[in-house]
């Protein structure tokens, strides 16, 4: 079973699991690959919920294509649940996020939700955060002063390129990737996250930054993750 099979999959699952909501309610909806499988996943069932909440202009608009009705998130009080992706998540919930470049809008709709549905694939379980390059949103401005205080913490920042997929972070030769709220992103290899509430909020406090790519206060509530054998359901 490949891993687009895998999230398609885990997608469907997350589909039954908000299904299980009451109708007419307001869905929060992340962004990524993943995502994008439980949106289409759920295509067929948007009349049970009265609007969503989304977290990019790509999830907006796969929304829309659907069907979907999409509310501005100043509009809502508060979401029964958030369904989103993660680039890796602890055994307590805790996760990295923001490979996609939305971290700073996930964390708003996050934030909103009473609980945070996690879908992803096994390969995203850790036993600790940090293989995976931690984002972090900055105001391009701040470059240079967010940088030197991340390789005090013993971080290899790199900013990211436009159109760069993972593997060619290296690049120099292109212009930044722009998020949608007109950001950066530097990526920062080499942490081993040990105590992610700690470091989420010492990140945080760094001037010029917008927020950090990990999700340790608006941790997961529910883990939806599928292997070869099935999808397994895990509460934090």
């Amino acid at each position: 079973m490949n891993q687009d099979q895998l999230k398609q999959m885990v997608g469907e699952a997350a589909r039954d699991e908000v299904l299980k909501l009451p109708a007419g309610q307001i869905l929060g909806v992340g962004t990524g690959s993943t995502a994008n499988c439980f949106i289409d996943a759920l295509a067929a069932y948007k009349d049970h919920f009265s609007g969503t909440v989304s977290s990019s202009n790509a999830t907006t608009e796969r929304l829309l294509k659907h069907g979907f009705k999409v509310l501005d998130p100043n509009d809502v009080l508060s979401l029964p649940a958030y369904v989103d992706g993660a680039d890796e998540i602890d055994p307590a919930g805790h996760m990295i996020k923001g490979g996609g470049g939305a971290l700073t809008r996930e964390k708003i709709i996050a934030s909103m939700a009473k609980q945070f549905i996690c879908i992803c694939d096994s390969s995203k379980q850790v036993s600790v955060l940090g293989n995976f390059a931690l984002p972090v949103e900055i105001i391009p401005l701040a470059q240079g002063v967010v940088t030197r205080e991340l390789e005090k913490m013993g971080g290899k920042v790199t900013l990211r390129a436009a159109k760069s997929t993972r593997a060619d972070l290296q690049q120099t030769n292109s212009e930044p990737f722009v998020t949608d709220n007109g950001a950066w992103i530097l990526d920062v290899a080499g942490l081993k996250i040990s105590d992610p509430i700690k470091m989420e909020s010492h990140i945080n406090q760094i001037a010029g930054v917008i927020t950090v790519g990990l999700f340790a206060k608006e941790k997961a509530n529910i883990l939806l993750v599928s292997n070869a054998s099935g999808v397994q359901r895990l509460t934090f």
